[in-house]
């Protein structure tokens, strides 16, 4: 009698959990529908940014965001492996701040890129969505 009282003590919980996740999560639904697409290729992307006079320039500029991202995570993967290894003389402790100097490099970048690019003004998730949608209808062969 225990083990049926425990089990719904903690699938009650879990359901409990998995709904507050998944409640927070909810953009990712955006996305679901779109598991099965063919890759693209950077020309594809650009003659969607051709195409669109709404969205194309917000995918543009989202693209150009990844750059910032991408240099703040080599400059802080590799300033933090240094420093570490300089004063630790350690190849595991360069190695884990290499990596953590790596995430923390990109989320600088991309904070630096949020306010350089005023990322926080533009509306990027339909933006890629839209594209997701063209993609599918090209890659598909229907028309626009």
């Amino acid at each position: 009698m225990e083990d049926s009282s425990s089990q719904s003590f903690f699938k009650k919980h879990w359901e409990g959990f998995t709904g507050f996740w998944s409640e927070r999560f909810s953009f990712l639904d955006n996305y679901t529908r779109f598991k099965n697409l063919p890759s693209w290729s950077s020309s594809d992307v650009e003659d969607f940014i051709a195409s669109d006079p709404v969205h194309g320039p917000v995918l543009k500029t989202t693209r150009e965001a990844v750059n910032y991202g991408l240099t703040g995570s080599i400059i802080g993967a590799v300033s933090t492996a240094g420093l570490a290894y300089k004063y630790s003389k350690s190849l595991h402790g360069a190695g884990l701040s290499f990596v953590a100097g790596g995430v923390f490099g990109w989320t600088f970048g991309h904070e630096i890129a949020n306010h350089a690019l005023q990322l926080y003004r533009l509306d990027t998730a339909s933006a890629q969505v839209k594209f997701m949608e063209w993609w599918e209808k090209k890659s598909q062969g229907r028309s626009f």
